[in-house]
């Protein structure tokens, strides 16, 4: 398994901000408001919080914070009001100018791998866009999620009992009923996000896709 330090993972996050640029810069106007893997959220919406992110420093998100009363989807809520230009276009170009950027929340730096991939399917599988993302930055990714709590957007508690193998590298975790995928599908179960029953398969498939049914719909 791939992993990566806080030091090194800005490249992959810069090159998924720069595949991302590139998918959607022919973007019909009226995809843009297509629902997102988020719920409540648009694809333009995704693309505005990925700006945000970017754009926020340590004191900038407690301050953030504190003006949300310490409520994360407030302060979600509130970074995309304050980056959703009044077009796309004038998001994306926002995004361009964050391209580079290696700022974001105090969080370790494998969340911005997280980030960048999942947001990256978030607004991809809505529009039948297919990326083949850098297999070490999603093994990363999913490494992180699977040792992190759900209270912090992780998915340790989903894998209770289960073990996961992704059948397209070396990736293995936990113990219990096998549960595999692709990495990448793995890192979306993982990150409470929507998979096919055709992405997972192994004896623990159906009862992780129960946990993610329950946690979608409590």
């Amino acid at each position: 398994m791939t992993s990566r330090s806080g030091s090194n993972v800005w490249p992959a996050v810069h090159e998924e901000r720069r595949a991302l640029i590139a998918d959607l810069k022919d973007l019909p106007d009226d995809a843009w408001q297509m629902p997102s893997q988020c719920p409540g959220w648009s694809v333009h919406d995704v693309l505005a919080h990925l700006v945000d992110t970017a754009r926020t420093t340590r004191l900038g998100f407690l301050r953030g914070m504190v003006r949300a009363r310490f409520d994360f989807d407030r302060s979600n809520a509130d970074g995309i009001r304050k980056h959703r230009g009044n077009s796309p276009a004038e998001t994306l170009a926002a995004f361009r100018t964050v391209e580079h950027r290696t700022s974001g929340p105090p969080a370790p730096g494998a969340t911005r791998l997280v980030e960048a991939v999942v947001h990256g399917e978030d607004i991809r599988r809505p529009l039948g866009i297919v990326r083949r993302y850098s297999p070490g930055a999603v093994e990363t990714a999913l490494a992180y999620q699977a040792k992190t709590s759900v209270k912090l957007g992780g998915g340790r508690e989903l894998l209770d009992g289960l073990s996961l193998t992704a059948d397209d590298g070396d990736f293995r975790h936990g113990s219990g009923d096998e549960v595999r995928g692709s990495a990448l599908a793995l890192l979306l179960a993982v990150s409470g996000r929507p998979v096919g029953d055709d992405e997972l398969s192994g004896p623990g498939a159906g009862t992780l896709q129960q946990r993610l049914s329950a946690q979608r719909n409590p």
